[in-house]
């Protein structure tokens, strides 16, 4: 079902990726195998990291384009509602054979640290002839975005395209999964945090001199710049030119840490699609994250365009 959108020009961004719901459970602790346990607060909201990302560059003023596949039920209908309310355009597959994501998501009511479980549904038959129905998009992208969360034969043959047409490319390799070698060489940047570059790398990231040779190994794999995210300690933007850690925002009392990756990649995102040069956009993309945490939720904890300048200004 389409979804289409006119607005002014700021920078044009695609995004394949996954809707899920996001069924977000605070408690102490995650229970044991069977094991019951009380829980402090819940939660049903969009979720999703292509998704997720598709809002955080919409409200950081990029003209979005977000691919996907969806079934045709109410998880569906909330996805299209938050759509068309974020000035997001769509070129979304509804199936009414299967079903719109979901995800489990447990938060450390403590620490707002998490741990998830994805069911991307409808999302997971994504396939190159989707992608094909969606070539032009692609190709008229400043900047492609895509994750793992959908099939990687898909990811990789929209990266393809997008590279072809001179694209900038962004492959946010979430959740760690095995990444065909020729994929790497698709990238103009790839975003993993510490966690997902070891599952890449064979390298354990704890220092920013450990992400500088995780990062070689990347680029050595045929990748433009390694911009790897270490948490607190912020991001390095890794390439043959420059090697520049990026540090971490804090903007306030954490809350939930579920989506700064997403917040992060978006931002950067529709940093570089507007045109600012990567150490910048890297800069933009840590102050979205920064504020992002300091909400709950994921989609509904994106910031606006104006709230990150005004972060940024401040620590001038």
């Amino acid at each position: 079902m389409p979804n289409t959108v006119i607005k002014e020009g700021r920078g044009s961004v695609v995004i394949l990726g996954v809707f899920v719901a996001d069924a977000a459970y605070r408690a102490t602790r995650q229970p044991n195998m069977g094991e019951t346990i009380l829980g402090s607060s819940f939660a049903l909201g969009p979720g999703g990291k292509g998704s997720n990302q598709a809002v955080a560059a919409a409200r950081c003023n990029a003209n979005v384009s977000f691919i996907s596949r969806l079934g045709q039920d109410a998880f569906a209908q909330m996805a299209q509602d938050m759509y068309l309310a974020e000035g997001i355009d769509t070129h979304i597959d509804q199936l009414s054979d299967s079903y719109t994501g979901s995800a489990y998501i447990f938060i450390d009511e403590k620490t707002g640290n998490n741990a998830i479980i994805v069911c991307p549904g409808a999302a997971s038959t994504i396939n190159a002839a989707f992608i094909d129905t969606a070539k032009s998009i692609i190709e008229n992208a400043d900047v492609f975005v895509t994750q793992l969360e959908q099939p990687i034969d898909a990811a990789a043959h929209a990266l393809a395209i997008a590279r072809a047409a001179g694209v900038t490319t962004i492959l946010n390799t979430a959740p760690a999964e095995a990444v065909p070698a020729e994929v790497f060489k698709l990238c103009d940047y790839v975003t993993p945090n510490e966690t997902e570059v070891e599952t890449y790398t064979g390298l354990k990231v704890v220092s920013i001199e450990d992400a500088k040779k995780a990062g070689d190994v990347l680029l050595d794999k045929g990748v433009g710049t390694a911009l790897i995210t270490l948490g607190e300690q912020g991001a390095l933007l890794h390439s043959a030119a420059q090697s520049i850690h990026i540090p971490a925002v804090n903007a306030g009392a954490v809350v939930e840490t579920t989506g700064a990756g997403d917040a992060f990649n978006g931002g950067f995102a529709a940093a570089l699609a507007q045109g600012q040069n990567p150490v910048d956009a890297a800069h933009f993309a840590c102050a979205t994250a920064g504020l992002s945490v300091t909400r709950a939720g994921t989609a509904p904890a994106m910031p606006t365009r104006d709230e990150v300048d005004t972060l940024m200004s401040s620590r001038q």
